[in-house]
């Protein structure tokens, strides 16, 4: 069916005083001179909905240029004293730069400008209508692809500038997204993301937008007495409200429904749940995955642990929200407000700067001692002086020279030492263990590896020290579940900083551990050389700041 019209109340029973919406749907796609606009029809399948919900719909699908004209009359007519207006448009545009106009589908090839003021849809006479209704109006465009030059002087394809009467909110996009959002989307009166829904699509937001935006308010529609000829969609109104008022309503209208029980029990969960308006007021906000990620490491980096970076508020989240809100005088929800989410937000900025400054002092300060300690012992060069700088800084700033230089000097012993001095080392070596060091001490007490043999042992008497503490440490490394993608990113950032973690490959080796050490040792947190929560958000935190 080319050409449709659509001008109904389809709701029985309302009340004589209540003045239906208004709205204005043109689907135009199948043009005589000019490419299709594909799906451009489509538009319409939202008439029948917003139908249901109390508008005065004028639709045309495939509308001629006199057609266009005569359903702008009857939708300025509908519009006067309409509490809301709604404009969908899909078609071809033209456009001279201060006005723009929707073709019929019988426009010729190359209009010109005097033929398109009187025969094309201008959208500043729709403005018009829209401007009347400040925050109830909408309006609608399905994107014009079309991009070939018009030949006629002074008219352009497509939508020229349009400057937004006050309160009048613009939504633009693709065919089928448009036609999908609008079908499926907007009649739904508990949209109070509806705007947020649109963005997701990929459809573009412009002009009056709250993040509470409704453009259907359940609420206002049963206050109306909409719904009361139609049980379904007083039920589905009451569900959208999701309101005891809505559901007492509804029991009162409908008090031989099937959803009585249900509506009792809504109201029953609604009165017993704790913080119920806080989980509203969250959940409004629509935050994303990647965004709860972020409430986590904020609260991390303030030393709230959220039991997790994973973008799933659950119970150890919920608690961090509550103890961060308590601290800063807020009520204790667990659930976030816009206003709180960004003061975390803003705090976790400043202390990250704070500790990467007080961090950056402690590394100046350690890296000065450090200096002057291989001053007075490796700088020499000599064997003892090499050992005494390692011993005291095993992940120094001359860690890796001075262990060179000491593999230089156990070349020349192995070159210089007996055979049977050679094979004792060998073979302690191959035990690398506190007694197969002894072992070699004691066969050869003054022998070529003695100093490297002791050095080894007291190495391997701090590590059994520590093996407890490093494997509750590997622990926490592998709880925290990164994968290689992460793990190559953590390289990357450590690599930033200067740490020589070594090849940026995902695997940590003994490079990229003495260079984790040596980030913690600096921030003053614990050194273990494993990756904790607190380590992986201070590093990102750090790097985000350079």
């Amino acid at each position: 069916m080319k050409r449709l019209l659509y001008a109904f109340v389809a709701l029985t029973g309302l009340a004589g005083s209540v003045l239906a919406d208004a709205a204005l749907i043109i689907g135009n796609e199948d043009y005589a001179s000019r490419r299709d606009l594909r799906d451009g029809a489509d538009i319409t399948n939202a008439a029948d909905e917003l139908g249901n919900l109390g508008f005065d719909v004028i639709a045309r699908q495939d509308a001629s240029s006199s057609e266009l004209i005569g359903a702008l009359d009857q939708f300025v007519g509908a519009s006067v004293g309409s509490k809301r207006v709604l404009v969908i448009l899909a078609g071809r545009f033209m456009n001279s730069g201060r006005e723009t106009w929707l073709l019929g589908v019988d426009a010729d090839e190359t209009p010109t400008l005097a033929g398109l003021a009187g025969s094309a849809l201008p959208l500043s006479s729709v403005m018009v209508v829209l401007q009347a209704h400040p925050g109830r109006a909408m309006l609608m465009i399905v994107e014009d692809d079309e991009t070939a030059p018009v030949g006629s002087p002074y008219i352009y394809p497509g939508l020229g500038p349009m400057e937004l009467p006050q309160g009048v909110t613009l939504v633009r996009g693709e065919a089928r997204a448009m036609a999908g959002f609008a079908e499926d989307v907007l009649p739904l009166p508990a949209m109070a993301q509806a705007l947020l829904a649109a963005r997701q699509q990929g459809l573009t937001v412009e002009g009056f937008a709250p993040d509470d935006y409704r453009f259907l308010d359940p609420e206002a529609l049963l206050a109306e007495g909409r719904p009361s000829g139609d049980e379904a969609l007083a039920w589905r109104l009451a569900r959208s409200a999701d309101a005891i008022a809505s559901y007492q309503d509804f029991i009162a209208r409908f008090p031989e429904s099937s959803n009585i029980a249900e509506a009792k029990r809504l109201i029953s969960e609604i009165q017993t749940e704790p913080n119920r308006a806080a989980r509203l007021v969250e959940e409004a906000l629509g935050l994303s995955r990647d965004q709860k990620q972020a409430v986590q490491r904020n609260l991390s980096m303030l030393d709230i642990d959220p039991r997790g970076i994973d973008g799933l508020f659950g119970p150890g989240s919920r608690a961090a929200i509550a103890k961060w809100q308590a601290t800063n005088g807020e009520t204790a929800t667990g659930y976030l407000t816009r206003e709180q989410a960004a003061a975390l937000e803003l705090q976790a900025t400043r202390r990250a700067a704070e500790l990467e400054a007080q961090a950056e002092a402690r590394r100046l300060e350690q890296e000065r001692q450090d200096r002057t300690y291989w001053n007075a012992t490796g700088a020499a060069g000599d064997e003892p002086g090499l050992r005494a700088y390692l011993k005291r800084y095993p992940d120094g700033v001359f860690a890796e020279v001075a262990q060179t230089r000491l593999d230089v000097f156990e070349e020349q012993k192995r070159a210089a030492a007996a055979q049977a001095d050679r094979l004792a080392w060998d073979k302690a070596l191959a035990g690398a263990s506190v007694q197969s060091y002894r072992d070699y001490l004691s066969a050869f007490p003054q022998g070529a590896f003695a100093a490297e043999a002791q050095a080894r042992m007291e190495d391997l008497t701090v590590e059994s020290g520590s093996e407890e503490a490093n494997a509750t440490a590997r622990q926490a490394e592998e709880a925290l579940g990164l994968n290689r993608q992460t793990r190559q990113l953590i390289e990357q950032r450590l690599d930033a900083l200067g740490l020589k973690p070594g090849e940026i490959d995902g695997e940590f080796d003994k490079s990229t551990r003495r260079a984790i050490r040596r980030y913690q040792q600096s921030r003053d947190i614990p050194v273990t050389g494993y990756l904790s929560q607190q380590t992986v958000v201070r590093i990102l935190a750090d790097s985000a700041l350079r």
